[in-house]
């Protein structure tokens, strides 16, 4: 089985005792044997990463080896950990010991710096500037994200992720802190009732102060099995995909033309702003996957999660970092 296939099979018929759980849900009992039924919120994950997520205590070769040993099961067929699940898919997990959990160990130094970066919390929502290089979530080689170290850190039991943002992009990530915040924020992304703001740093000048980018985008993978987000009108998995760009200063860097831009994405697709500004000419400096050839000298993604517009909330923001905007001309004025 390749990397990008999935696993379609219809789950099997469960009597009253092995109904599945939804996967949305912690495992209270890991010493017999789970059927756990995947929902919208773990659609195309990998199963080794939907695993470690839900198995914390146990460390990952011996995650590897249940996947080897067929101690694990997705809709009753024999799987790989690159498998992508989808809705409804039942993972069935063999009875496991939780007794050798491997913490992440997280410096003191950095557990202050990241709860410091709490912008917002109120009863059921922590809003977090994310810095820049770190994932969101272990997984893929990575010991722990800011997930595993909020929860670490923070001693709180419930804390999940509502959304996500990439590893290299910094700013606005909200966290829910009991699961009724979780389904009520997570309903309003799917309405796209949240407006979410970006402001980038991005090569060339683009012509018009304010333009919508209107084109399907469509996920694939390379020969390394990393994934990769490119526009593709013709094919018909692509996904409708559409990002509104305001230029708010343009500006020469490294004797470069470049400009400062907001971005509000009207959809939610992996990499969707960084692929659709690729895609009319003026990519995000700093970025290895989309930007290649990039000449400006930065060290970091200059894409930062600026503004979140939520139902019900005063808007929420979070300054744009330090080293973007020591590369910004000082007539520049940021969006307030």
């Amino acid at each position: 089985m390749t990397n990008d296939e999935t696993i379609h099979e219809a789950p099997a018929i469960f009597n009253s005792k092995t109904r599945p759980q939804s996967a949305d849900d912690e495992i209270s009992n890991f010493e017999k044997v789970n059927y756990l039924e995947v929902t919208r919120h773990q659609h195309d994950q990998r199963l080794d990463n939907f695993l470690l997520n839900r198995l914390k205590g146990l460390p990952k070769p011996h995650i590897y080896k249940m996947i080897r040993s067929d101690e694990v099961r997705v809709n009753n067929k024999r799987c790989k950990a690159h498998d992508r699940l989808q809705r409804e898919d039942v993972v069935r997990i063999a009875p496991v010991q939780l007794a050798t959990r491997d913490k992440p160990i997280i410096s003191t130094e950095f557990a202050k710096s990241l709860l410091a970066r709490v912008v917002y919390e109120d009863e059921g929502l922590i809003v977090l500037n994310k810095p820049s290089g770190i994932a969101v979530h272990g997984g893929s080689g990575l010991d722990f994200g800011v997930i595993e170290a909020m929860r670490e850190v923070t001693g709180k039991k419930y804390l999940e992720l509502i959304h996500r943002i990439d590893k290299d992009t910094s700013g606005l990530l909200m966290i829910s802190k009991k699961r009724s915040s979780l389904k009520a924020l997570q309903q309003h992304l799917v309405d796209k009732t949240i407006q979410k703001h970006y402001l980038c740093i991005a090569k060339g000048q683009p012509a018009l102060n304010e333009q919508r980018i209107d084109a399907p985008l469509l996920r694939y993978t390379l020969a390394s099995g990393e994934r990769r987000v490119k526009v593709d009108a013709q094919d018909a998995q692509a996904k409708e995909s559409q990002t509104d760009i305001i230029v708010h200063g343009r500006f020469m860097l490294a004797n470069q033309p470049v400009s400062l831009l907001e971005a509000k994405p009207l959809t939610g697709r992996t990499h969707q702003i960084r692929v659709h500004l690729a895609h009319i000419g003026h990519a995000i400096l700093g970025d290895d996957k989309y930007n290649v050839h990039d000449k400006s000298g930065v060290h970091r993604l200059c894409l930062h999660a600026w503004r979140l517009d939520i139902p019900g909330y005063e808007t929420i923001t979070a300054p744009l970092p330090d080293e973007m905007v020591a590369w910004l001309p000082a007539d520049i004025k940021l969006p307030e």
